[in-house]
């Protein structure tokens, strides 16, 4: 499709930002689902993968949002006749995100054919999630699973007032579902959204911590392979698509609000619908020096539980990690350990993890 085609595998993300309700805790670029935007919206998106797409091989392309799923049959349609746009490897691992109520029989039988993942959102079983604005079908999860074998479902913790006890009960039923992924998120007030405006108050930070040992251990116990600080899968069902941005390459993102790291220049588009509609794709581009590239690598590989390969690490950057002023002093405090083949955050040290990936921040090359 395009003369300067660019070489090597890549991935995709895509932004879907319509929802059929607002949930009170989410920040992401999103607008309530209305059928004329929808249209002008993937016509607009359709341009702007024309625009950037160099037709490189795509080995895991994800649809998040927003609320992919709250797309009409119509308007999946449309969305799919534009991947097809995109030179996907045999093998991608194709991703989308779904609420349990958007998951109809007709919807599983046309996303059959044309996803090979799907990511739905639970977050909880109790009643919390009605002051979340969030409803859930169980009945329509379970049926998920005919359909699918590559299955992430959310579950959220730190609810105003969740006790142990709780939570304990959402995992057991989150287990009995048996995902092949789960993605674990302690509920963060972020500005502008309703329960910011609210006041609305989380758990103390000791109950916080009490919660992510408990989920730690008990999803261990039951088969899942903690791989990442708030991620865990059955074995050979770690998320694709996600380690590409742990590993620090280089991805598209299209759509509102999206981001994306091509060639050392990293991007976020606007998260205005009039001007993405308009053809206003670009709000802000990048270009990184190679201490920020590193710097980035260190942030985002060590929230990876295997944290990071040296030989990788020397490849990449011709540098040896071990001889870096960082990586010394937070090995010599014992907040970094390392075997054979990697450099990873101390286990003890993961519910912190912050306050270590905050001393590579300024790295500028320090040798």
């Amino acid at each position: 499709m395009h003369k300067n085609k660019r070489k090597g595998k890549m991935s995709v993300y895509i932004h879907i930002p319509f929802c059929t309700h607002i949930c009170s805790y989410c920040d992401f670029p999103k607008v309530l689902k209305n059928k004329k935007w929808i249209k002008e919206y993937l016509t607009s998106l359709e341009k702007e993968i024309i625009q950037n797409y160099k037709n490189e091989k795509i080995d895991t392309l994800y649809i998040g949002g927003g609320t992919p799923s709250a797309l009409d049959l119509e308007d999946l349609k449309h969305l799919f006749k534009i991947i097809k746009i995109f030179n996907l490897d045999k093998n991608a691992e194709i991703t989308l995100e779904a609420n349990s109520e958007d998951l109809t029989e007709e919807k599983l039988d046309f996303l059959k054919n044309h996803i090979n993942r799907l990511s739905i959102g639970v977050e909880t079983f109790n009643e919390e999630l009605k002051k979340l604005n969030r409803t859930l079908n169980i009945d329509n999860i379970k049926n998920a699973f005919k359909y699918f074998q590559n299955i992430n479902l959310d579950l959220m913790y730190g609810f105003k007032n969740q006790t142990i006890k709780q939570l304990n009960k959402d995992l057991d039923q989150i287990i009995k579902l048996n995902p092949s992924h789960i993605s674990t998120y302690s509920l963060i007030v972020e500005p502008h959204t309703k329960n910011y405006i609210e006041n609305y108050q989380t758990i103390d930070e000791d109950l916080d911590r009490e919660m992510y040992d408990t989920i730690i251990n008990k999803l261990k116990e039951n088969g899942y392979i903690h791989y990442e600080i708030s991620n865990f899968a059955k074995e050979n069902f770690s998320s694709k698509h996600n380690l590409v941005y742990w590993d620090n390459k280089h991805y598209y993102g299209f759509g509102l609000g999206a981001g994306g790291y091509i060639e050392h220049v990293r991007y976020e588009n606007t998260r205005s619908l009039t001007n993405y509609l308009k053809g206003k794709y670009r709000l802000t581009e990048e270009t990184l020096s190679k201490s920020e590239t590193i710097q980035n690598e260190f942030i985002l590989g060590f929230r990876k539980i295997e944290g990071i390969s040296k030989e990788k690490f020397k490849q990449k950057y011709n540098i040896d990690i071990d001889d870096i002023k960082e990586i010394k002093t937070l090995k010599q405090k014992n907040l970094l350990k390392e075997n054979e083949n990697n450099i990873f955050i101390n286990p003890e040290y993961l519910y912190t993890s912050n306050e270590i990936l905050i001393n590579f921040i300024d790295y500028k090359n320090s040798l």
